[in-house]
């Protein structure tokens, strides 16, 4: 069985525009001169994706999920910048481009190592609940849940944003760039005008029903009721003018003040499902600094984003549970790896969904869901032929008991993960999101708001057991994001990440695997196809030789879908110098120099 790379769909930066006109979309030709002038090293670094090759570089690298955000981040490098500098560049350009996956209306979180100190360090920037939120928020009159899509359009799911505020957080403690300077990039696109990327335009075609709810986001996606079209070329002259009013007055300008009022009065004010934000939620926002989770697996620390995220834990647990297998000698085409990856990862999501949720709020077994002898207890169930018929929440050490029920929340994959290594050592490792696609579908001031609600369970308890993960006032929603720096005799040698919703953590996890157990090269693991089990299926990628496991997986007792799975995994490799990755999924670019 040959591995084979699913197809690279490769951004074009002289697509035809589309025939239709508005105050947003401009005449054939008025094309950004800083995408023409960047057309060549985009042309480069998506051959290498498609060739299966990493982007190699000395210096500095940027890996994202657009072209044109990636050389704003690379200019700021090049220019003396640091990854917290770029960062900054790459955000911003990526609200405009991809303003689907995330942006200014959304949250993130942020795995750094710092250079000069050695250090590792997390940054909380998820969204919060609003103060007003009730547990009933996403109950219906009869007391049940609400739909899902019911819940998410509208003023209903949005929390508190969190993107600016990290920005701003980065800059102060990392950046050496003046701050001002860093939305150039971003402000002249969106004045001048960038070309709908296939992914962009396909996504709103599909989603052109709900897009259609809310005027403001209407004439931008919709002009003149029809969908854009792929190079239509877009301008967003609200966006440009937030982001002057960010530069000049930093994220104060943001969560205070008439983008403030503005954010609350869409939320608050769509009829049919109004939310309740306040400018309150706003202004008393804050970022966190949290402990890293690390795990040991290969002789490796592989560290990244603790509660509320799920991520740094769950890929933890499936790494941990992992340790005693062989999986080097196995191999990647090997049903038996998947065979051990998979109900790994079922055992990992079985404790996920009991347990995790925002430590703040909730008692959290952060240290015993991880702790080896705990692990080799999961482990130990592994030691069969086929797969498990049951799997249960284990019991990890804690310092009292746990009563939780198991959590019902639905996480939709729209997100975007970010991976820069600059010329000082320093790393960073984002995953970035609005939730779904095209969040809330508010629009406001030229960028989207979240739904970032909808990833809290909608049902607060079960059977009179309380749910982790259920709604409460200013609490942060549990994520499965999962921005990851592995480290090797403390110091960095991988950042990855992925978009995907719950399924960011099998992607990350068989990427981790492939590169440290497989001896993949950084792009091959990126590339290498999907197999992901959560919580008993076994969803296998399409259109790749990954199909051909699904009679041996079948054979083991697993139910088995094959099915498009679109991760936008982004990853550095640190070394004798640095190879990027890129997804070749989607549009995103590794460039260095």
């Amino acid at each position: 069985m040959r591995f084979i790379l699913p197809t690279v769909v490769i951004l074009s930066a002289s697509a035809v525009c589309a025939q239709q006109s508005s105050d947003s979309v401009q005449p054939e030709g008025a094309i950004s001169a800083h995408a023409e002038a960047s057309s060549e090293r985009f042309a480069a670094a998506q051959a290498a994706k498609a060739a299966g090759s990493p982007v190699s570089a000395q210096t500095y690298m940027v890996a994202a999920a657009n072209p044109l955000a990636v050389q704003a981040g690379v200019d700021v490098l090049a220019e003396g910048g640091t990854a917290a500098d770029a960062l900054v560049a790459v955000q911003t350009v990526l609200g405009l481009v991809e303003p689907q996956s995330s942006g200014l209306g959304g949250g993130a979180f942020l795995v750094w190592y710092d250079a000069a100190s050695g250090q590792l360090t997390t940054l909380d920037g998820r969204e919060t609940a609003p103060l007003a939120a009730t547990p009933t928020l996403f109950l219906n009159d009869a007391g049940e849940p609400m739909g899902f899509f019911d819940a998410v359009v509208g003023g209903r799911s949005v929390g508190t944003p969190g993107t600016p505020a990290l920005l701003a957080e980065v800059h102060a403690r990392w950046g050496n760039q003046p701050w001002a300077g860093l939305f150039d990039a971003a402000i002249d696109l969106a004045s001048e005008g960038f070309e709908v990327s296939p992914r962009l335009a396909g996504l709103i075609e599909r989603d052109a029903e709900r897009l259609a709810t809310y005027p403001r986001t209407a004439d931008y996606f919709l002009p003149g009721g029809a969908p854009l079209q792929i190079g239509a070329v877009l301008k967003n002259a609200d966006y440009a003018k937030t982001l002057r009013s960010l530069a000049v007055g930093g994220a104060d300008a943001f969560y205070t003040g008439q983008i403030a009022r503005d954010i609350v009065s869409t939320v608050q004010d769509f009829a049919a499902n109004p939310g309740v934000l306040s400018e309150l939620d706003l202004a008393a926002y804050q970022i966190k600094e949290r402990a890293p989770v690390c795990v040991s697996y290969r002789a490796h620390d592989v560290c990244g984003m603790g509660p509320p995220s799920s991520g740094a834990l769950t890929v933890g647990q499936i790494l941990g549970t992992l340790e005693g297998a062989d999986l080097a000698s196995l191999g990647a085409e090997n049903p038996e790896s998947w065979r051990l990856i998979g109900d790994a990862s079922r055992l990992a999501f079985a404790d996920r969904g009991r347990f995790m949720a925002d430590e703040d709020f909730v008692p959290m077994p952060t240290a015993g869901l991880v702790d080896p002898a705990y692990l080799a207890t999961r482990a130990a169930l592994l030691d069969r032929d086929t797969a498990l018929e049951e799997v249960a929440p284990g019991a990890p050490a804690f310092d009292h008991s746990l009563n939780f029920a198991d959590d019902q929340s639905i996480e939709l994959p729209s997100t975007s993960h970010i991976s820069i290594v600059d010329s000082y050592g320093n790393v960073a490792s984002m995953t970035t999101t609005i939730e779904n696609a095209f969040g809330s579908r508010l629009m406001v001031h030229g960028f989207l708001l979240n739904n970032e609600l909808t990833d809290f369970s909608f049902r607060t308890h079960v059977d009179g057991v309380p749910i982790a993960n259920a709604i409460a006032p200013g609490k942060r929603p549990r994520s499965s994001m999962a921005p990851t720096i592995v480290m090797k005799d403390d110091a960095p040698v991988l950042a990855i990440g992925s978009p995907g919703g719950s399924r960011i953590i099998g992607y990350v996890a068989k990427s981790i695997i492939a590169y440290l157990d497989w001896g993949m090269d950084v792009q091959q693991a990126v590339s290498l196809p999907h197999a992901v089990n959560r919580f008993g299926t076994f969803d296998v990628e399409e259109g790749t030789a990954a199909g051909e496991l699904a009679p041996a997986l079948e054979a083991m007792g697993y139910e088995v879908n094959v099915r498009s799975l679109n991760s936008g995994l982004h990853a550095i490799a640190i070394g004798d110098g640095l190879q990027g990755a890129a997804d070749p999924r989607r549009e995103g670019i590794a460039l260095g120099d």
